[in-house]
């Protein structure tokens, strides 16, 4: 069986595991039913990958997005390995590829959508093709807690039964409740290796503002970014294809996407998205798992998210490759609202509407928070953290204020106008504004009406907003939106607690700073080798990330590779990358073509049996006619020497038991090599 970490530096490139991944992929090589929650950018899909190349049979992998699977499936080529996707997306030509590939015996992972387990024929083929594991991505998209749920990946539990095959489950966001029925839907109850591996992406810089002429916030957010790639997450068709117009008007790459678009129209912008640089699209949350590129430098919500768990898988698009990344959801009155309505308006049992009023009131509070976003995220799934110094409240600490008593005076507006009304009027009241409809109902009367008229009516719209959002109030839809207290207020009105509120929250037009990639000194350096990959990969036509994403690219301008050798030291080099664009890039960094390496050689390349392999072809050079220059001419095989180089034989006849050598050359060389192989 072969060893992952020794696939891990060949194949892919990386110099060692990820914090997490190694014990994970141990209990997948082992067999063990194991579910996995590490973050998103994490590393996930090295960790059912590698097993996957060491493990006789194909592991056939259930993914939600066809886009997601496309991904993988050119990643995975690009770097050497067989790999293909059964999908309604392909062409005929493809899948007859993808079954010649099975039936030889080359393919080791194959991709598929939930969808087509459903299939007649799908279990005889599993069958048919000695599969050996089942991968399951997204895993939350099995539990009706989740944000994403699809009841195809119900089949996954049959599959795993029918077939006697261990499973492996993978996601990024889950909860105690998802993960509880994760656990009973794909391993029947039955505890699987359960590996929570945090939900921190520390390079995220997370931000939250007031809606305040939304257009306008968006643009000024995308133009301060300008040439990076971003999405911006909107909640309705409409506004997608508005939004994406105003950003193109404003001299930015932009396109829409959404569910509405016929299928054609939606892979066109997924394959632009991918491959173009600084490429914006302005989607609708149907634009989410599917997209797996690794450079997506910010993500904007220009509406608020449905649950924390969406929010956060959302945001997750950005920095997948650990560069830093940027966020910014904004928020208003009129989105809580929304939400509010389509869990009340929805046709759930009390129970799940309860359970969805309790997610939204976490993206609430974390919307409102007077502290530290990254640790009250965290929190909400179960982790404990120090200050994050990463958010806009650590960047710019908020000043809050005792609201006790003006949120005692909202109350009790509420309550004697039998909560039939909406902010609005609630304010109208508060200030002493006899508008008709005040009059008309008589609230001028009440001992409410004025009191609060030290505060002017947009700070009062943000202390209902923030009421709204502590869930001290709740839109009630049956009566049009009219404001009612929750318990949680209760204890605030009877003066048994007390309530600290930010101040208006809507800030001053500032332009954004914009976090560097790069020092100053490489940045021109990074700038050249972008063009590079962009050129080879509009040849190759694949998208940029699939030559190299940012961060090796980053790497590369910092470190400044003069070898091929130092060039395979750089992460995400792999022999296979090395072997098709090393050379392009060392010209890029030095100026000239490195030398041509011969392909043995590359094998060793940025290991220390490359540079053992040069001294004993040194040594074999100079003793290629004896000590003395006069004997019959005398050498090994370049393949010869690199299996020496990795064996490295400790005694004469070690030596020259190598496949190559036998009595003569060690009689020759061995002395002069074995010093070689002391020195190491």
């Amino acid at each position: 069986m072969a060893d992952p970490e020794t696939l891990l530096h060949s194949i892919f490139g990386f110099p060692g595991f990820r914090p997490g991944q190694a014990e994970i992929v141990e209990a997948v090589l082992a067999g063990r039913n194991t579910l996995a929650i590490m973050p998103t950018g994490g590393g996930k899909s090295l960790c059912f990958q590698l097993p996957a190349l060491c493990r006789k049979g194909v592991t056939v992998v259930i993914s939600p997005l066809i886009a997601l699977m496309r991904d993988q499936v050119r990643a995975l080529r690009a770097a050497g390995v067989e790999a293909g996707a059964l999908t309604s997306g392909n062409t005929d030509e493809e899948t007859e590829e993808v079954f010649q590939a099975l039936d030889d015996g080359r393919m080791k992972l194959l991709y598929m959508a939930p969808e087509r387990l459903a299939g007649t024929g799908t279990m005889a083929m599993l069958r048919r093709i000695n599969t050996t594991l089942i991968a399951v991505d997204e895993a939350h998209c099995v539990s009706q807690w989740g944000h994403d749920f699809r009841p195809d990946y119900l089949r996954i539990g049959e599959l795993r039964r029918a077939l006697n095959v261990p499973l492996a489950a993978f996601t990024a966001t889950a909860d105690a409740e998802t993960r509880a029925e994760i656990v009973t839907r794909l391993f029947d109850g039955q505890a699987p290796a359960t590996f929570l591996r945090g939900f921190d992406r520390p390079n995220i810089h997370l931000a939250f503002a007031v809606k305040d002429e939304p257009r306008r916030q968006i643009l000024d957010f995308a133009a301060a970014r300008r040439g990076q790639s971003g999405i911006v997450y909107c909640g309705t068709r409409a506004k997608t294809e508005t939004l994406s117009q105003a950003l193109r008007e404003a001299g930015m790459a932009a396109m829409h996407y959404h569910g509405g678009m016929d299928a054609e129209a939606r892979r066109l912008a997924e394959t632009r998205f991918q491959q173009e640089d600084g490429l914006i699209v302005v989607a609708t949350v149907a634009f989410g798992m599917g997209i797996d590129k690794p450079d997506i430098r910010w993500v904007a919500h220009a509406d608020l998210p449905k649950s924390i768990e969406a929010y956060y898988q959302e945001i997750g698009r950005a920095g997948r490759d650990g560069a830093p990344a940027e966020t910014l959801t904004l928020y208003g009155p009129e989105d809580i609202r929304l939400r509010r309505s389509q869990i009340d308006e929805g046709l759930a049992p009390p129970e799940r509407k309860a359970a969805d009023h309790a997610r939204l009131n976490a993206l609430l509070g974390l919307a409102e928070a007077v502290a530290c976003r990254r640790q009250m995220l965290l929190g909400y799934f179960g982790e404990v953290s120090a200050p994050c110094g990463a958010c806009d409240l650590c960047d710019t600490p908020p000043d809050t204020f005792d609201a006790t008593e003006a949120v005692r005076k909202a109350l009790s507006a509420m309550l004697r106008t039998g909560e039939n009304f909406g902010a609005g009027h609630l304010i109208d009241i508060l200030t002493g504004t006899a508008t008709d409809k005040v009059r008309q109902r008589n609230h001028d009367q009440l001992p409410t009406f004025g009191v609060g008229r030290d505060l002017t009516k947009p700070v009062w719209q943000a202390i209902f907003r923030q009421m709204m959002g502590r869930d001290l109030v709740r839109p009630d839809a049956e009566r049009h939106g009219a404001l009612r207290m929750t318990e949680a207020a209760r204890p605030i009105l009877r003066g048994e607690a007390t309530i600290q509120l930010r101040r208006d929250t809507v800030q001053a037009r500032t332009k954004p700073l914009v976090k560097t990639l790069v020092a100053e000194e490489d940045a021109p350096l990074l700038s050249a080798l972008k063009a590079k990959r962009r050129a080879l990969a509009e040849a190759a036509r694949v998208p940029a990330y699939v030559v190299f994403p940012d961060r090796t690219l980053i790497e590369m301008a910092e470190r400044r590779p003069e070898t091929l050798d130092q060039m395979a030291g750089i992460t995400g080099v792999g022999a296979k990358k090395l072997e098709s664009y090393g050379a392009a890039f060392l010209a890029v960094i030095t100026g000239a073509m490195p030398e041509p390496m011969h392909p043995t050689r590359r094998r060793l390349a940025g290991r220390d049996e490359g540079a053992i392999f040069d001294r004993l072809q040194a040594v074999q050079l100079e003793l290629s006619r004896g000590p003395e220059g006069a004997d019959k001419p005398l050498s090994c095989t370049l393949t010869t020497l690199r299996k020496i180089a990795e064996q490295r034989p400790a005694t004469l006849e070690a030596l020259e038991a190598v496949q190559g050598m036998g009595p003569l050359k060690a009689e020759r060389f061995g002395t002069a090599f074995l010093a070689v192989l002391t020195e190491g």
